[in-house]
C-alpha cells in the first residue's frame, strides 16, 4: 500500500510551536466563553476578557504574519495545481479573518458595555457578528482539519511537516487512492483551465 521516501520539506520548530500553542489558546478560548453578556458585570472577568482578547489578537496576527512566508503545501511531494493552492489559501485567509473578528468584536461588546450600552441594535449586532465568527471558525477549522487528514491518507508529506505522530514515511501505491488523487488533479486543473481560458 505504500513504498518509502523521504520527506525533504518541513516546518521550523517555531512555526510549530506557533501553530500548537496557537490551538491551545483557542481551545481554552472556547472553553472559557462567556453564556450571558450580563456576566461581564463582574469588573475582574470583564478586565480578564479584554486582557485575554487582547493576547489573542495580537497572537493571531503575529501567527499570520510568521506563517504567510511558508507554501501552502509545505512538505507536498508532488506538485500541487494551482487552483487546490487557491483554495486553501482561500481557506486559510477566511479562518484568519474569522479568528480577527472574533477578539476585534469580543472587544468591541465590552467596550459598548463599559459605556453602559447591555442591549439594544448595536450590542446585538456586534455579538451577532461575534457569534457568526465564532461558529464559522468552528467549521473552517474542522475543514482544514479533515483537508490535513485526507493528505495524510495520500500520503503527500504535507502531514508530516507540520504533525509530530503518524509520520509519513511512505507514499502511497493503494490503486483506489491514486486514482482518487489523480481525478482530484484532473478536476483542479480543468478548473483552472476553464478561468484562464479567454472568454
Amino acid at each position: 500500500m505504500y513504498t518509502k521516501v523521504e520527506v525533504t520539506s518541513t516546518h521550523t520548530f517555531s512555526a510549530r510551536i506557533i501553530h500548537w500553542g496557537f490551538i491551545l489558546l483557542y481551545a481554552y478560548g472556547i472553553f472559557k466563553q462567556l453564556d450571558d453578556i450580563s456576566e461581564l458585570e463582574n469588573s475582574e472577568l470583564l478586565i480578564f476578557e479584554v486582557i485575554f482578547a487582547s493576547i489573542f489578537l495580537i497572537i493571531v496576527i503575529m501567527r499570520y504574519s510568521y506563517m504567510r512566508r511558508f507554501e501552502t503545501f509545505l512538505g507536498a511531494r508532488e506538485s500541487i495545481p494551482s487552483a487546490h493552492k487557491y483554495l486553501a489559501k482561500t481557506i486559510h485567509i477566511s479562518m484568519y479573518l474569522c479568528l480577527i473578528i472574533l477578539p476585534l468584536s469580543g472587544l468591541l461588546i465590552a467596550a459598548l458595555f463599559t459605556q453602559g450600552i447591555t442591549d439594544g441594535a448595536v450590542q446585538d449586532l456586534v455579538i451577532e457578528i461575534h457569534g457568526f465568527s465564532a461558529d464559522l471558525s468552528y467549521v473552517l477549522i474542522a475543514i482544514h482539519i479533515g483537508a490535513a487528514l485526507y493528505s495524510r491518507i495520500k500520503s503527500e508529506g504535507v502531514w508530516t511537516s507540520m504533525v509530530p505522530i503518524w509520520k509519513e514515511n511512505k507514499s502511497v501505491t493503494n490503486k483506489k487512492i491514486i486514482k482518487i488523487k489523480n481525478l482530484e488533479n484532473k478536476f483542479f486543473e480543468k478548473v483552472e483551465d476553464f478561468f484562464s481560458t479567454p472568454k
